[in-house]
């Protein structure tokens, strides 16, 4: 920006010294480097630009969830993974929260998905398998609860 102002200056500085018009070109020299300038500016912003920490997010969904406001969390739990769908942590987080309100269809779809994600994951089973039990499924709870035992052994 000063470059540009001093190439834009330079005219006017060459009529009052000088008293004739000088430097004819210094306009659009003045004129590319605010163009470049204002370019490198808005670059610079883009980059000032983040994307939300899933960590973080999944914290605030924790807050709200603390607070009653399962719905809101949910919400931010289903944004959160939409910016980062491997995040396996907020497929479980959610899905506890689909069951504690009685969605266990929906808590099902994100226990799997959390252990399609993370298959080591013991804990993942277990939850999970809580959640047949819960819809009377007691074969697939009983598998859940056999590949949990198995991976608490190894």
């Amino acid at each position: 920006m000063a470059i540009g102002s001093l190439f834009a200056s330079m005219p006017l500085a060459a009529k009052i010294l000088l008293g004739v018009w000088e430097f004819q070109e210094a306009a659009a020299i003045s004129l590319i480097c605010f163009a470049i300038a204002t370019y490198l500016y808005l670059k610079s912003r883009a980059r000032m630009l983040t994307i939300p920490d899933g960590a973080e997010m999944m914290d605030r969904a924790r807050q709200l969830s603390a607070s009653g406001k399962m719905a809101k969390a949910i919400s931010l739990l289903t944004k959160t993974l939409w910016l980062d769908p491997k995040l396996w942590q907020a497929f479980q987080y959610r899905a506890e929260l689909r069951a504690s309100q009685g969605d266990f269809r929906g808590a099902l779809n994100d226990f799997s998905e959390a252990i399609r994600l993370a298959p080591y994951e013991r804990h993942l089973y277990l939850l999970r398998a809580r959640v047949y039990s819960a819809l009377g499924q007691e074969s697939p709870a009983k598998h859940d609860y056999e590949i949990a035992s198995r991976l608490g052994s190894t």
